[in-house]
């Protein structure tokens, strides 16, 4: 099939408080429709890159298990949302999470627990 992979980005991981505890480097992969110009497309990796890192100042994607993985639930959706915005309509038909590499995979606080209903 036809893909842009970006580039390894750090994205922020933010505790309940604001305050960023970790970081995990993402590999993404934007999967194109067989109609769309994946040469041109490739062109624009970069300006995927930033959409990525600005949605993930915005939203951070901190997952509800731990602070060394990132939700890649909410990654994937904004980044859906993101890249169809950058390719144009019909051109982007997923995206895959090729690797997460926490920052610090020990010292990183721990989640509290949930609370109980």
């Amino acid at each position: 099939g036809q893909y842009v992979d970006l580039q390894t980005v750090a994205l922020p991981v933010v505790a309940e408080g604001g305050s960023v505890v970790n970081y995990v480097f993402v590999a993404v992969r934007i999967e194109l429709s067989k109609t769309a110009d994946a040469t041109k497309l490739r062109t624009r990796e970069p300006f995927f890159r930033d959409a990525l890192v600005r949605a993930s100042h915005r939203t951070p994607f901190t997952s509800a298990k731990d602070y060394i993985t990132l939700d890649e639930a909410k990654l994937k959706t904004a980044m859906m949302r993101e890249a169809a915005a950058i390719a144009g309509p019909g051109a982007v038909v997923g995206i895959k999470v090729l690797s997460q590499t926490p920052k610090m995979r020990s010292g990183a606080p721990r989640r509290p627990p949930a609370p109980q209903p």
